[in-house]
């Protein structure tokens, strides 16, 4: 991803002589007009100072809208055309104020509508670790991160899985997925599907991923700002436990149960059945426990046999990933609008530069298993895709 960052900056004040009053020449650093392209950042960072900030967008018509009032400033627009701006530090000393232009055009090379790269991969024990992707002997970190990339980038639809509850993956886009108002932003695809003995609930397979958002505000292109939960139907309900954590054990045996307790107290074991036979541990990892955390949403799994041959997991209503059939759109999108922080509070983000899906529930079904959710493809909503066949 790139990032366009504008440094603003001051010149020193310049002396005269013994009997000149010291003038402050005064260089803010702006230039009148800055070109940037669309979905990407202008990092606006001044270095005079005073006691307040503010950034205004300024209309033909001489209207202005607050834009922040903070020192720094991030611009970010999904739409090419001409913006003006103005800057105001507010002193009683030092009062300054400038007026100019960012010139949004359309990208040089076109953006891609999907996932560009996978930067961290991160699943939980479970029994389709090392197989999707396949580990092979002596992958390091780095070759995992390529497969998975190779996996879930453009249109590829090969799928990954998170494993156990709190296993993540965290992908990123060539551009920043802007947050429109009003609109759907994002859409995952997973490998959720209906059961026909009930055709008048929706349920099957639905193992629901929790979708987290990082807007890169340090301008680094590193996933080490602020994450926020895109909050789902589930969020508020009392049957959803936040500030949630687990931590899983390895075992001493590839063979062996994953033992593993959370933070409501409870211990178990994460079992082993007799479908999968390959380690259940990531190979990769020398770690000997793994701990993940966040909100866990409530056990969706029935067994309606009554005898444990017959599992239906229920689909949430909306807000997780592989939670619905991929033909359901709305049900698979993600609006960044729903963005909230630690505490349950919205938060207006400006758009997303990294998206992690993390595994929502923690149960086990007997010999379906572990819950463990499974990607494939993602999408930012804002870019038409090419004609490729694919269904949209």
């Amino acid at each position: 991803m790139k990032n366009y960052s504008l440094i603003l900056s001051a010149a020193t004040a310049l002396m005269f002589g013994a009997c000149d009053i010291g003038t402050p020449m005064v260089n803010l650093g702006i230039d009148d007009s800055y070109y940037v392209a669309r979905m990407q950042k202008l990092s606006l960072q001044p270095a005079l100072t005073g006691d307040a900030y503010r950034w205004y967008m300024v209309e033909d018509n001489g209207q202005r809208t607050l834009l922040s009032e903070s020192r720094d400033y991030i611009f970010l627009s999904a739409k090419e055309g001409t913006y003006q701006l103005e800057f105001e530090i507010i002193d009683p000393d030092t009062p300054y104020s400038f007026d100019f232009t960012i010139h949004v055009l359309h990208e040089e090379v076109e953006y891609s509508p999907y996932i560009s790269e996978v930067v961290e991969y991160r699943p939980a024990p479970g029994q389709f670790i090392n197989e999707m992707p396949r580990y092979e002997e002596g992958d390091s970190y780095a070759d995992i991160l390529k497969k998975c990339t190779e996996c879930i980038n453009g249109t590829n639809d090969v799928m990954i899985s998170l494993g156990a509850y709190g296993g993540y993956v965290t992908f990123a886009f060539d551009h920043t997925v802007v947050n429109v108002p009003g609109e759907m932003d994002l859409r995952i695809w997973g490998n959720c599907f209906y059961e026909l003995t009930q055709p008048d609930k929706k349920g099957g397979s639905a193992e629901p991923g929790i979708v987290c958002v990082s807007y890169d505000v340090n301008c680094n292109g590193l996933p080490d700002d602020p994450w926020y939960e895109l909050a789902g139907s589930d969020y508020s309900k009392a049957s959803t436990l936040h500030n949630y954590s687990i931590t899983y054990h390895r075992p001493a045996q590839s063979g062996d149960n994953i033992a593993w307790e959370d933070s409501e107290g409870i211990s178990s074991a994460l079992p082993r059945n007799t479908f999968h036979s390959q380690p259940y541990w990531p190979q990769w990892i020398d770690d000997s426990k793994l701990t993940f955390g966040g909100s866990c949403l409530a056990p969706n799994g029935v067994d309606v046999s009554g005898n444990g041959s017959y599992y239906v997991l229920y689909s949430l209503d909306w807000g997780y990933a592989d939670n619905h059939p991929n033909d359901y759109f709305n049900l698979n999108s993600f609006d960044i609008g729903n963005a909230v922080n630690e505490f349950g509070i919205p938060v207006d983000l400006p758009g997303a530069d990294f998206v992690r899906v993390y595994t929502g529930v923690n149960q086990y079904c007997g010999w379906l298993g572990e819950t463990s959710t499974e990607i494939c493809r993602a999408q930012d909503l804002h870019i038409t895709p090419k004609s490729s066949g694919l269904t949209q």
